[in-house]
């Protein structure tokens, strides 16, 4: 499994709405296919080559300077698609090259002559100031704008042609980028073909086209054998047919219909994903031959392709999003892979292929709402881990196997509130990750892991109350991002101090440290400002920005200085009105719309004037009545801070009873017998003292003051 692909999402975290991470890896596509829509035909080649590209087993593993290398080279972000007229290159484009680990250029004269590939170049080279590029030629000549009278031959486009620095500004200087000649005059498509795949993979031409050579030769002496095999089992089967000619040949027909299958490459043709319909006719052959087996009866290399064909029909119906139909696959396959460990509990492939259904089923329950079957599979999946690491523990693929279970197990546990039990898991995932990183101080990958085990832990540790124990990891968190985006300059790092900032100025405001707590939030409003500033069409930047001042705005009404407050919020509120209309649907923008109508309506009672307060906390209300996150307890309790809020400006209009009739409602929506995060049990004592329930109060007031606890607003 590759650690990038196969980590849960979690929206849920402690950070605040836009926390959610993709644990632990930078990257969702090997590669960018960016090209002119005149040169779709060679597109169309170089994108099913790549695709269904399988690096040789002895590679599939092993570290390069581009991290650990993958068995497959999916997926790859190709836009089919004619841009529309206009300036902007759309948000899908910007996310998938933000999200892509290479940049593969198709060029020719037309690819030279467009500008939409041009920009894709350039905005390549500004998110990623040290990516990955390739060119590959199919038409003209590189550089032949430098040639006096053969300018129109030029292939490359201006941007590849030139170097930038870490800000995305060209600097006049000529670039070299890394070439593959697809020409029938230059490197023909087969030794253009693995030229890209070397750049991809980071390894030596040399290495690949020797592995190539040697595997298609054993590959033709499988097929030859395969030939031999089934002459030999027709001609057998023709010896039987005079006692048993019908049953015999059907048996024969099944047999051969099966063999002209796997010499049509099986793999090749399921694993492409996108080719949905071809993968359903294709899977449902097979699993008809198998379905009238016996799966204790198969053969090994027949039981693992019967697990391997169900695995991949389930995967197009997750796909599709057919949930039920992929449960019941996946389950299948799983019993597959499980007879295979059963004959040989030794082969920590064989634990692999087990594991990756294990945690596709896992992931399913997940998202059917069914937790106590999705966290046994998680549990299960982490065993099949531990396993693969105690019988070759140098194996770094094992070893990163083993820190995603541990890493998913510690999301789903956190996501279950069982805080106590999701801190080990995440201090296991750590350790495992500074082991790697230590090692291999130069795999950017590893680092990335490193940091988002930091933010778990420490968000673990908030939830747990152990505040004195989340500070210093917090910091070293600040401090890790800090010096990488001075070392490196990758705008990653500069995303991700966003909310590092914004969590660590919210752990200083809960030790009831203001000044500390105001100079990290201001930093993270300056961090997401400048993300803004760099990439203004970005939604994702701008609604990190929204979050910053919101928080910031939040702290400072908190501390007193209201002037500034309504600054942040007025900047904040803007933003997020922006974005609420294209992404009326989203949580984010939900949640941001009930954050800014609150900050109004407490500015507004700061101000005196109850009766807009009044109008902004009654829409508050019913905003936060919408929100519905991956954490429904965290609703229930925004919910419940909605209501207090409603029930201070009654009580300011002096309507006692209608203040009490809030507040009532907001202490009833509180989650019963769950595990709170301290900010929540602070709600539910500041709602029980509104009510008069002043023993209950300050019993809760007692245990957030044995943690450390000291929120200003507790004061209020």
């Amino acid at each position: 499994m590759n650690n990038w692909a196969r980590h849960f999402e979690w929206n849920g975290a402690s950070a605040g709405p836009d926390a959610g991470r993709m644990a632990p890896t930078a990257h969702q596509y090997f590669a960018f296919l960016s090209y002119s829509h005149r040169d779709s035909a060679d597109a169309d080649w170089l994108h099913s080559q790549l695709e269904r590209f399988r690096v040789p087993s002895s590679l599939a593993g092993r570290l390069s300077p581009n991290g650990v290398i993958p068995r497959r080279l999916t997926p790859i972000f190709r836009d089919r698609h004619e841009l529309a007229a206009g300036d902007d290159l759309g948000m899908e484009i910007r996310e998938a090259l933000e999200a892509s680990h290479c940049l593969i250029v198709l060029c020719s004269p037309a690819a030279a002559a467009s500008k939409w590939t041009n920009e894709e170049i350039l905005t390549f080279k500004r998110l990623h100031p040290d990516g990955c590029m390739i060119a590959a030629v199919v038409a003209g000549e590189p550089f032949a704008s430098e040639i006096e009278g053969r300018e129109q031959e030029e292939c490359l486009p201006l941007a590849l042609r030139q170097k930038f620095d870490r800000r995305g500004r060209s600097t006049g200087k000529r670039a070299e980028p890394l070439a593959a000649d697809l020409r029938d005059a230059g490197d023909g498509r087969r030794l253009g073909l693995l030229k890209v795949v070397a750049g991809i993979l980071g390894v030596g031409l040399d290495e690949l086209v020797q592995r190539d050579q040697l595997r298609r030769q054993r590959r033709l002496a499988t097929i030859t054998a395969a030939s031999l095999a089934g002459m030999i089992v027709a001609i057998l089967l023709a010896v039987t047919a005079v006692n048993a000619r019908d049953a015999a040949r059907d048996q024969r027909r099944q047999a051969e219909g099966l063999v002209a299958f796997m010499l049509g490459d099986l793999r090749e043709k399921l694993e492409p994903i996108g080719k949905l319909d071809a993968l359903d006719g294709v899977g449902a052959r097979v699993l008809d031959y198998y379905s009238r087996q016996d799966a204790s009866e198969l053969s090994d290399a027949a039981l693992l392709q019967r697990s391997s064909a169900l695995n991949l029909t389930a995967e197009v119906a997750f796909l599709r999003g057919d949930m039920g139909t992929a449960r019941r696959l996946y389950l299948k396959a799983m019993d597959g892979t499980a007879e295979a460990i059963r004959r040989d509990p030794g082969d920590p492939q064989r634990l692999f292929d087990h594991a990756q259904n294990t945690f596709w089923a896992a992931q399913i329950e997940w998202q059917l709402g069914r937790l106590n079957a999705a966290e046994a599979g998680m549990r299960d999946y982490k065993r099949l881990a531990d396993q693969m690491v105690g019988i070759e523990a140098n194996n770094m693929k094992w070893r990163m196997e083993q820190q995603s279970a541990d890493f998913n197990l510690g999301v789903m546990l956190f996501a279950r509130r069982k805080f106590d039990e999701a801190r080990n898991q995440f201090t296991r995932s750590l350790a495992t990750m500074e082991a790697l990183a230590t090692a291999d101080p130069g795999n950017s990958d590893y680092h990335d892991a490193v940091t988002e085990s930091q933010i778990w832990l420490a968000d673990a540790r908030v939830a747990l109350g152990r505040l004195a124990e989340a500070l210093p990891l917090r910091q070293s968190l600040v401090a890790r991002l800090d010096h990488l985006l001075a070392t490196t300059g990758n705008v990653i790092y500069q995303q991700k101090l966003v909310p590092a900032q914004r969590s660590l100025g919210e752990l200083y405001w809960y030790r009831g440290d203001t000044p500390r707590a105001l100079e990290h939030l201001r930093a993270a409003a300056r961090h997401s400002q400048a993300l803004v500033d760099r990439e203004p069409t970005s939604l994702r930047w701008q609604a990190y920005s929204a979050r910053s001042r919101l928080t910031l705005a939040e702290a400072l009404l908190a501390g007193g200085e209201r002037g500034e407050a309504e600054r942040e919020t007025a900047r904040a509120c803007d933003i997020a009105a922006r974005l609420v209309a294209p992404n009326s649907a989203s949580d984010r923008s939900r949640v941001l719309r009930r954050d800014c109508l609150e900050l109004r309506a407490r500015l507004s009672l700061e101000a005196g004037d109850p009766q807009n307060a009044l109008r902004f906390a009654d829409r508050a209300v019913d905003a936060a009545k919408v929100v519905h996150s991956a954490d429904p307890v965290e609703d229930r309790h925004a919910l419940a801070k909605a209501y207090r809020l409603l029930g201070e400006v009654k009580q300011r209009q002096g309507d006692t009873a209608g203040a009490s009739a809030a507040w009532t409602v907001g202490l009833n929506s509180l989650a019963a017998g769950v595990a709170e995060k301290p900010a929540e049990i602070a709600e539910r004592a500041m709602l029980s003292r509104r009510l008069g329930r002043s023993a209950e109060a300050q019993q809760l007031n007692a245990r957030l003051a044995a943690i450390g606890y000291h929120q200003p607003e507790l004061g209020r």
